[in-house]
């Protein structure tokens, strides 16, 4: 599952940080923030090439982006969501946007990290979203094939991902800021809140991770 929009609400502290970010290194004008947050799913220094921006907005983003993270907060029933998809058995895994290190820690000071096995960051994979390399390293991690496997976004880059490595998609409509433009991208599955997934997958017998 992906990261921002899913199991926290980052938006925010990304708009804090990244007016923050381009009043530093660009220094005039109104931050673009809108723009910024349409390419979510996307590796920051990515939507940065796209947007034509400087890729020196990356330091000072992540930076704040840091200082901020106590303002992060966890989406209501997403601790429960996943203590129940463990209990099932499941494999959990998250496909970030950010950074590994980044999304570890935030995943950390959140008490959340130990519920996934795995959480993998654009900057560990050759192409980050929407190509399907780091949903195919998830998997590869979780040694799933991918029919049995399902990826949860919030944003058409993250379904996209999904949908090129073989994987039923799962739109998140309680994170995003653009539920038309979600569900254009073709979700097999639409979940209003994280409750929803339980009654959507499987019961699975634990196993030993």
């Amino acid at each position: 599952m992906d990261l921002d929009g899913v199991i926290v609400d980052s938006f925010d502290v990304m708009r804090e940080a990244f007016e923050i970010a381009y009043r530093e290194v660009v220094g005039v004008g109104d931050a673009p923030f809108e723009e910024y947050h349409r390419h979510q799913g996307r590796y920051f220094p990515d939507i940065m090439r796209i947007m034509n921006l400087p890729g020196a907005m990356e330091e000072p983003f992540v930076r704040e982006s840091h200082r901020l993270r106590g303002e992060v907060r966890v989406y209501d029933g997403v601790a429960e969501l996943l203590g129940a998809l463990r209990g099932r058995g499941f494999g959990l895994a998250v496909a970030t946007g950010k950074s590994g290190p980044r999304a570890r820690d935030l995943l950390d000071h959140l008490g959340l990290l130990h519920w996934f096995h795995h959480v993998v960051g654009s900057d560990e994979i050759a192409r980050p979203k929407p190509a399907p390399d780091i949903v195919e390293r998830a998997l590869l991690l979780l040694e799933t094939p991918p029919d049995q496997a399902l990826m949860v976004g919030d944003a058409a880059n993250d379904l996209r991902s999904a949908q090129g490595a073989g994987v039923r998609s799962a739109a998140a409509l309680w994170g995003t800021p653009d539920e038309a433009d979600l569900l254009r991208a073709g979700p097999d599955i639409v979940l209003r809140r994280p409750a929803d997934l339980l009654a959507v997958l499987p019961e699975r017998s634990a196993r030993a991770r």
